[in-house]
């Protein structure tokens, strides 16, 4: 499909320059006019066999698929996910978080780089934050990784993070079941980066790096039993140019942080590092503390246990979206539920009372 660059493609970006405007394409006539997401209703078992095939426009369907919340894609998302799990599960899984400007998308550019020259398939799912008003997120990490974007070897999805918390989309482990299928070995998870909160990508992934900058006062957060003591790598980003004497300063106080931190004997020792995203120095010295934390968790067994308890977590969390979402739509609770907010609105009835009586519904139903 022919494709040119846009007007504001700075001269010297050639034709490797990332971004191209792409000729619009008229609908098939068996798309009808406002027929929604149901008119081009997916073949699963095609898309399934494409994605195994490592087909990247399939990945992307796929993913859309199973990040849609359209009731009707609820059973093709289930299926193609049904058909690939046994596929999955090979991949290296490595979570990225950090506090906002620790240069977390640029790490994983340079980081990303660093492993497609190293022969791994390596596939990025970045994570944006939603705007709380709006709904609506800009999905611009992928910006700042232009190169690896541009990488063969390279699959780079960015994802809105919608009302999740804990920094993660609300399908990231389905979508990194997906590219496991597909056949990318390294999966890297980029967090939205908005502080202490973001644990929850811990319990998806093998390894979980923080990254943290110097001078931003972060080094008291290491005092904190929250985000670090989570920490399986910790990284301290831009230590260049003049900021290394500064970078340095920092990982001995993350180091003296942890210290206080320590697990129990013989365990896992988080080591705390400097790199530069920029120049690529300590990159190389970072992924081999990773790779050395994997291989010890596989020595211990430890490393069975851990994906064993993710997929346990996964099944709660399902199993409360089902319940969420089988409350919010129960002709019972509908019944109910507007006369109720306007008694709470009211004042006639305690926030407290008000739940009571819609979660009794759901247990005796409307005959009681």
């Amino acid at each position: 499909m022919a494709s040119t660059a846009p007007d504001w493609a700075p001269p010297e970006g050639g034709e490797g320059f990332a971004t191209k405007v792409v000729a619009g394409v008229p609908a098939p006539s068996s798309v009808q006019a406002g027929g929604g997401p149901a008119a081009s209703f997916p073949d699963v078992a095609m898309l399934g066999k494409q994605i195994l095939a490592g087909d990247r426009t399939a990945l992307a369907r796929g993913i859309t698929l199973v990040e849609s919340r359209a009731p009707v894609h609820r059973a093709a998302a289930d299926d193609l996910l049904q058909r690939l799990t046994p596929h999955a599960g090979g991949a290296l899984r490595v979570g990225i978080t950090g506090v906002p400007g620790a240069g977390k998308s640029t790490f994983i550019d340079a980081l990303g780089m660093q492993l497609c020259a190293a022969g791994r398939q390596v596939a990025v799912l970045s994570v944006d934050p939603s705007s709380p008003v709006t709904g609506g997120s800009i999905l611009g990490d992928k910006t700042r990784m232009e190169r690896l974007a541009r990488h063969p070897a390279a699959f780079i999805r960015p994802s809105p993070s919608g009302c999740e918390l804990g920094g993660v989309a609300r399908r990231t482990r389905e979508t990194i079941t997906l590219c496991e299928a597909a056949g990318f070995n390294t999966v890297l998870v980029e967090t939205v980066g908005v502080g202490q909160s973001e644990v929850v990508v811990r319990g998806m992934v093998d390894c979980f790096l923080v990254l943290m900058i110097a001078g931003a006062g972060d080094e008291l957060q290491g005092m904190k039993k929250g985000i670090l003591e989570l920490a399986d790598v910790l990284v301290v980003n831009k230590a260049d140019g003049d900021n290394q004497v500064r970078a340095e300063a920092a990982r001995l106080e993350f180091s003296r942080a942890l210290h206080y931190l320590t697990g129990s004997e013989g365990a896992w020792q988080t080591p705390v590092l400097t790199c530069s995203a920029q120049t690529a120095a300590g990159l190389p010295e970072v992924w081999a503390e990773v790779e050395k934390f994997v291989a010890l968790a596989r020595s211990r067994g430890e490393f069975d246990a851990r994906r064993c308890a993710q997929d346990l977590t996964w099944l709660q969390a399902l199993v409360e979206e089902g319940l969420r979402e089988a409350f919010l739509t129960s002709p019972a609770v509908r019944a109910e539920q507007a006369e109720i907010i306007a008694q709470v609105s009211a004042g006639t009835l305690s926030p407290v009372a008000g739940a009571h009586q819609l979660l009794k519904k759901v247990k005796t139903g409307p005959s009681n």
